[in-house]
């Protein structure tokens, strides 16, 4: 992709400004063009792979996936072409929405872009035209929705709707049916799950709070704009500490071949006034993770992007990822909403929390301990709290990071038995720099957990009851990556320790006799980094108690038993 030069005057972290989103979104629009059918209902990309959906619905995921793109970008030329597929599409080309179906999120997408576009596409339509549209679009408002954030795509779709008068009605119950119904997976300080249980993730920026911002926003609604943009900016506080210092997003969750989604929240924060974050801020985070996936493979040599996270790559895919799925990228081209005087766009890029200072971040909602480093940029997230069995191991595992992918030889796992399922996870709690959580282990143990942070060094440690005693533990941590460093050092009630495994080969320590026992563990991307064994002491001062002198700080005295954890 051809990109304009640099300007590090206004953005010296990614040298990126609004040109250089303004270039990407057209390189990406020209790129589709010729996979669009003869009369442009449907986008057909190769990639060698089909949804569970089948074809027919994947094309109509690359018509309104790219639309958005068009809508964001508000290229009149490319949505002459959209106006064309939406009047072969609508009088029958695309699949009715049904319940439950793929269609019914694609017509979320194709609803706002209307909705955003009405003055240069919509209103320029045949009536006849409209009418079709409108008539399939319709559909929406009385389609059952997966009990997730597809919850919102009928309160998208009622929302242009309701503003052109069609089934005014139905449309407006459409919205309050969804609304309501995500209501209940609400968790507090600005984070939502994706549907019942703990299922935290991008979902929350891209879809969570995206879809009801937006219809406030467009909608005018004070009441709503209220609670919602309330929402997304105590949101944002912790969002903006999920991205490291090169502008990777956290690697965990689904949909990860959504790429630069991630930015969408940072935008509409900025959009709708409703955002902690500085302009400055705002962008380069934002223009962090745009470059972070342009500069690694995202793009093609035919300009399309493509399944998976830097390039190819099927891992961190989903039945539903079809060829286009990852267009719904398109939504991080948000900001091109913003006129180019906006101070989003105008102002120096400032720096991001994880190149400000070393800091452990407690994320109680989500019962999350964020650590970041200054030094090398990484941001780790201990997880202690979200669990989806569905997704595994994007969900389960202990910890995931901005530089690491969950390997295949179960890194930042407790395996008990040779098995290392992790399910009814419990949160026990967080603080400033701890966070702990109970779970069943496939074997039927259970295992208390908790983890100490300070700078980039980890002491985390495990009860295990319920086994007999000669079952065999073992314990891992991080897989190390290309230009990072993992270690493992028992403290306590371990032995055969892997302090620099083979990459990317997690490094590991185990026992046979079930307690507790404690270990050190380090992610980093430093050269010449402390010795890992001087970083802290641990002693063990009962059967469920120890103690952590920090070297270079104070002195944590942890207990876990069977009602919980407790440090001090």
């Amino acid at each position: 992709m051809q990109l304009p030069p640099d300007d590090l005057h206004r953005s010296p972290r990614t040298g990126y400004t609004r040109a250089h989103w303004e270039t990407a979104a057209d390189t990406l629009l020209a790129a589709v063009e010729p996979y669009a059918t003869e009369d442009r209902a449907l986008y057909h990309f190769p990639g060698g792979r089909e949804s569970v959906s089948g074809r027919l619905s994947d094309g109509l995921e690359g018509y309104a996936r790219t639309l958005l793109l068009a809508a964001f970008r508000r290229d009149e030329r490319a949505l002459e072409r959209y106006a064309d597929g939406l009047a072969a599409g609508a009088a029958g080309v695309w699949p009715r929405i049904e319940h439950r179906s793929q269609p019914l999120v694609e017509a979320a997408s194709i609803a706002l872009a209307l909705r955003l576009t009405r003055p240069l596409l919509w209103d320029r339509l045949d009536d006849g035209v409209r009418q079709r549209a409108a008539a399939w679009l319709g559909d929406a408002l009385h389609a059952e929705a997966w009990p997730c954030n597809w919850e919102l795509f009928p309160v998208t779709v009622g929302g242009f709707l309701a503003e052109i008068g069609h089934e005014p009605e139905a449309s407006a119950k459409a919205i309050d049916r969804g609304l309501e119904r995500i209501e209940r997976w609400y968790r507090g300080d600005g984070w939502y799950t994706d549907g019942d249980g703990r299922k935290f993730d991008y979902y929350n920026g891209w879809a969570m709070h995206l879809y009801p911002v937006l219809h406030a926003w467009l909608a005018q609604d004070e009441r709503l704009m209220e609670m919602y943009g309330g929402r997304l900016s105590r949101h944002l506080a912790d969002y903006a500490r999920l991205f490291g210092a090169d502008g990777a997003p956290m690697h965990q969750g689904r949909s990860l071949t959504y790429r630069f989604a991630t930015t969408a929240p940072l935008w509409l924060g900025a959009l709708t006034g409703r955002t902690p974050l500085s302009p400055g801020e705002t962008r380069r985070l934002a223009s962090g993770a745009l470059k972070y996936f342009l500069d690694r493979g995202a793009v093609d040599h035919r300009g399309l992007l493509t399944l998976g996270w830097h390039g190819p790559d099927f891992r961190v895919l989903q039945g539903y990822s079809g060829p286009a799925s990852p267009y719904w990228a398109s939504k991080g081209f948000l900001g091109l909403l913003l006129p180019a005087d906006h101070p989003v766009w105008t102002a120096t890029e400032e720096p991001g929390p994880a190149e400000r200072a070393d800091a452990s971040t407690p994320l109680a909602a989500p019962n999350w301990l964020l650590q970041s480093t200054r030094s090398d940029g990484l941001v780790r997230l201990h997880n202690h709290g979200s669990e989806d069995v569905r997704y595994d191991p994007f969900y389960t595992r202990l910890a995931y990071s901005t530089v690491t992918a969950p390997s295949s030889s179960y890194d930042n796992s407790v395996i008990v038995g040779g098995d290392p399922s992790r399910t009814e996870i419990e949160p026990l709690g967080v603080g400033e720099d701890w966070a702990a959580s109970r779970h069943r282990s496939g074997s039927g143990g259970a295992v208390t957990s908790v983890v100490l942070a300070r700078g980039a060094v980890e002491v985390r440690a495990f009860r295990v009851t319920g086994v007999p005693e000669g079952t065999e533990i073992r314990v891992t941590g991080w897989s190390a990556d290309a230009g990072t460093r993992s270690e493992l050092a028992p403290a306590a009630g371990l032995s055969a320790p892997v302090d620099e495994p083979a990459a990317p080969e997690p490094a590991g320590a185990v026992t046979t006799d079930p307690g507790l026992f404690v270990v050190l563990a380090r992610l980093t991307a430093e050269t010449d980094p402390e010795p890992l064994a001087e970083a802290a002491t641990v002693e063990v001062t009962g059967t469920d108690e120890f103690v952590v002198r920090w070297t270079d700080g104070p002195v944590r005295r942890v207990r876990l038993d069977g009602s919980g954890v407790e440090v001090t």
